[in-house]
């Protein structure tokens, strides 16, 4: 009887230990986390002169960022369908257990509206452990005043959550041109757009000369390619210029602008020579699906 009552008093101890535990601490990037998916960018101010923010005195905070363009596979493993127009053929191939054969073989998520972008990133974050960095609500944003975005979500920042997230337009242009290691370069990684961009010239069957033109892009099956393909820029960050343009958290704000339409940076397989360069700032409704437009993504230091 005595050893019955030890054993049950062990047994109630041990449940109430196991229900007073605190919290998991937050989850942390691992070596091979950082090594094939993701790269820390060091903070400070902008070094590149080419820079929209160069001698502005803006200073960036330390944060991780994909290496890589959001695939269709990471697309398609948190949220179960693929938008995609160009639809990728090798998905399935595994980035983290296959680094070397995941690279170069698997294209970028497109057809994806800024509103699907915080979903998958709460989403994701909670797949994987993290805290979700936005708060959605399905309540009209008064501050969006577009007409024709047909949703117009209130989403706001939680802050202190380590989640995944956008980059903000600073952190985009800043990681763009080079950060701390920055060597001056137009594009995102040289001087010479072929080298480290997928843009209107180049994405299709043959390499197109003269004025930009819609029916010749067309008829030369221009589309979306295979990440990581081309050059890096200096801090091991592929497809910045060119590929998928690809939205960032902020408003879209200049002159004109009544924070109508979200940001996009980084060109485009579809886009001009000029919108491949690091500097260059572009935008469109929140609701809005293009098979040039995808998105990258960091977190928190």
């Amino acid at each position: 009887m005595r050893k019955l009552l030890i054993f049950l008093l062990t047994a109630m101890i041990l449940i109430l230990s196991a229900c007073s535990k605190e919290p998991d601490t937050p989850k942390k990037l691992d070596n091979q986390e950082k090594t094939d998916k993701f790269v820390l960018v060091k903070g400070g101010t902008f070094k590149n002169k080419n820079s929209s923010y160069y001698g502005k005195k803006v200073t960036i905070s330390n944060f991780y960022i994909g290496k890589y363009e959001v695939t269709q596979r990471e697309w398609i493993d948190v949220m179960g369908s693929n938008p995609s127009e160009f639809k990728d053929k090798n998905w399935q191939i595994d980035m983290a257990s296959n680094p070397s054969e995941f690279k170069g073989n698997v294209l970028p998520v497109e057809m994806v509206s800024w509103y699907d972008c915080v979903e998958y990133c709460n989403k994701r974050s909670i797949k994987e452990g993290f805290k979700p960095y936005y708060n959605i609500d399905n309540k009209r944003d008064p501050n969006n005043k577009n007409d024709d975005d047909n949703l117009k979500w209130t989403v706001t920042i939680n802050k202190g959550a380590n989640g995944y997230r956008l980059l903000t337009e600073a952190e985009w242009e800043y990681a763009a041109s080079g950060g701390q290691l920055s060597k001056n370069y137009k594009y995102s990684g040289s001087d010479e757009v072929d080298e480290v961009a997928w843009y209107w010239a180049n994405s299709g069957d043959s390499f197109l000369t003269g004025f930009w033109n819609s029916k010749i892009i067309k008829s030369n099956n221009n589309k979306t390619k295979h990440i990581g393909t081309k050059k890096s820029n200096e801090l091991g960050l592929y497809d910045m210029s060119g590929n998928v343009r690809e939205w960032c958290w902020d408003w879209y704000e200049d002159v004109d602008s009544d924070s109508s339409t979200r940001v996009l940076r980084g060109g485009g397989w579809l886009g001009d020579l000029f919108c491949c360069e690091s500097s260059f700032r572009g935008n469109w409704i929140a609701n809005s699906r293009g098979n040039d437009t995808g998105l990258r993504v960091c977190r928190g230091e």
